[in-house]
């Protein structure tokens, strides 16, 4: 059984039947010190053989950068089956100059997840239960990385999707981002009761319930939640509706539970983006963010939620499975892939 692990920061990952991943927090606040990104990357495409080389590289302007996803699928760039444990510990510090701690320990769980998945469907007699495969997470580089030029990177498996472009002269462009999770409440087995993503259902329910009847009557803007997230896996996020209650129309303690729920978003994103996107936001106005809700207000119930304003759009759903299963997307709308300022970079090439 070929094993691959990121024991430069402790994410270790065991691919195959009884694979799991190992990472404590503490192991994860160490990572935050790691090398450039682009450093990281360079190190990661000269340990690899010239044939997985160019399957992880791509030039920048490449259709495939913007052709992310999140179901289970071939995907372009190297999965981690395919990489020794040496050139498996050098994405290790590339991760790291993306996600922060808390990311670092939600992408871990996201992939360790796949092996309750697996067992789940084995159970239930799923025919390909075969293709939930922690090993099954692809990287790709997109453009020459190196400091002070733009290029983009993507690390992509099921259920998560994390989209980095660098820039120069400006923070990493983290988005879009997309982490789910099936089940979303494990129901059998060791690990049954286990929530993957807890906070992002019970922090979205706290506020909705919190709000006062009128302002619930506005932010609820249908009684039944849409099948998948509205946006699905756009290149560029569809033109939408601002919809639901604002932000300026909250009381003071509805507008500190949207942004507790804001928080959690931003929080597992690089310090220096997650920065620059609270300025932006604030820049642009809190009080213009719109939270929409959809569906039952009770654990249990299908359900979704939005959170829409100038700079960024969080969506939210658990609709499948009978309401248990999960997708969330963060995305950026002044910098998704890079947004206008990579367009000008490249049009100016």
């Amino acid at each position: 059984m070929r094993m691959a692990r990121f024991t430069a920061v402790a994410l270790s990952l065991a691919a195959g039947a009884t694979g799991a991943l190992l990472l404590t927090r503490t192991d994860a606040v160490a990572a935050v010190d790691s090398p450039t990104a682009a450093a990281s990357a360079n190190a990661f495409l000269k340990s690899l053989p010239a044939d997985l080389r160019a399957k992880a590289s791509f030039p920048l302007e490449a259709p495939e950068r913007l052709a992310w996803n999140f179901v289970p699928m071939e995907r372009v760039g190297v999965s981690l089956l395919k990489l020794d444990d040496p050139q498996s510990e050098l994405l290790g510090p590339l991760l790291a100059t993306a996600l922060s701690p808390e990311g670092l320990l939600a992408a871990r769980g996201v992939m360790k997840h796949e092996n309750i998945l697996r067992r789940v469907e084995t159970e239930a007699g799923v025919a390909n239960a075969s293709r939930r495969d922690p090993g099954l997470y692809y990287t790709a580089i997109f453009g020459k990385p190196a400091r002070g030029s733009a290029w983009s990177w993507r690390f992509e498996g099921h259920h998560l999707s994390i989209n980095v472009t660098e820039l120069p002269g400006a923070p990493p462009a983290v988005a879009p981002v997309f982490i789910g999770a099936n089940p979303a409440r494990v129901l059998t087995g060791p690990q049954t009761g286990f929530r993957l993503l807890a906070a992002e259902e019970d922090l979205g329910r706290e506020l909705v319930k919190l709000l006062s009847e009128p302002h619930r009557k506005t932010a609820v803007i249908n009684a039944t939640a849409p099948g998948e997230i509205v946006t699905g896996n756009d290149p560029k996020v569809r033109p939408l509706e601002l919809e639901g209650l604002a932000a300026a129309d909250m009381a003071e303690n509805e507008q500190q539970a949207l942004r507790r729920l804001v928080e959690l978003y931003l929080g597992r994103l690089a310090p220096e983006y997650a920065k620059d996107a609270r300025a932006r936001l604030e820049r642009a106005g809190f009080g213009k963010l719109h939270f929409a809700w959809a569906g039952g207000l009770e654990s249990g119930e299908k359900h979704y939620y939005r959170v829409h304003g100038p700079t960024l759009l969080i969506e939210y759903d658990n609709t499948q499975n009978d309401a248990n299963h999960i997708h969330t997307v963060y995305r950026d709308l002044d910098h998704d892939f890079g947004g206008d300022a990579l367009r000008r970079h490249l049009s100016n090439k």
